[in-house]
Formats: structure tokens, sequence, C-alpha cells
């Protein structure tokens, strides 16, 4: 059987491929989008970095908090001191004040650590009945 000019026009034009300038123009899109996305994943994850080490110095404050007024060493005041050796970046300090008037006294325990070269911190109060002014 021999092939007429039509037959191959038509079978040319099935198997035709990409342009030139829609390469180019799919190349300019992912240029332009690439570092927009790339840039968005960094400062997620910078953010999730930063919510996790605030619920974990949240944490530890509400434990120490705890832990001081069941044990009554809240009543010292002005201590300091770190959570090493599980959690060395984070330090803290217990400051207690009356209110005055009152048989309370403010117990104060503040958790401090460095992220992104800043210094961060999370402080959790309580009021404890003494029973005198």
């Amino acid at each position: 059987m021999i092939a007429t000019p039509g037959q191959f026009r038509r079978s040319a034009g099935r198997r035709r491929g990409f342009t030139l300038v829609e390469v180019l123009a799919s190349l300019v899109l992912v240029a332009i989008i690439l570092p927009v996305a790339m840039k968005g994943l960094a400062l997620t994850t910078g953010l999730a970095e930063l919510a996790r080490q605030r619920m974990e110095a949240g944490a530890l404050a509400e434990t120490l908090l705890a832990e001081s007024v069941a044990t009554g060493e809240w009543q010292e005041g002005g201590q300091t001191g770190d959570f090493a050796p599980e959690h060395p970046q984070y330090s803290w300090t217990v400051d207690v004040e009356d209110w005055e008037g009152t048989y309370l006294r403010q117990v104060d325990v503040c958790v401090q650590w460095t992220a992104r070269s800043q210094e961060r911190s999370v402080t959790f109060t309580t009021l404890v009945y003494t029973g005198d002014k």
C-alpha cells in the first residue's frame, strides 16, 4: 500500500510535542514559584521549632511551680537554676511577692532560653494562701 501526502500530515500532527516557548514559560514559572515555596517552608519550620520550645518551657515551668508549691520551697523565694542535664538550654527563676493586705503570696516561676539569638521566656504565676499577714 502506498501512502498519500495527506496521511503523513495527519500522523505528524498527532505526535506534536511542546514548543520552545511553552518550555521556557514553564521554566520561568517554576523559577518564580520555587523560591517562594522554599521560603515558606523555612519559615514554617522555624515557627514550629519555636512553638516546640515554648511548649517545652511551659511544661517545665508548670512542673517546677507545682513542685515548689507542693514542697514549700517557694517560701525561700529568689531561687535560680537550670534543668540540666535533661534540658540544659533552659534556666529558671522563682520570685515571691506579698499581696498587701491579704493572706496571699504571689509565686512566679520564669523559664528562660535563647532561640534565634533572642532571649525568650515563659512565666507561670500562682497565689498561695499563707494564713498570716
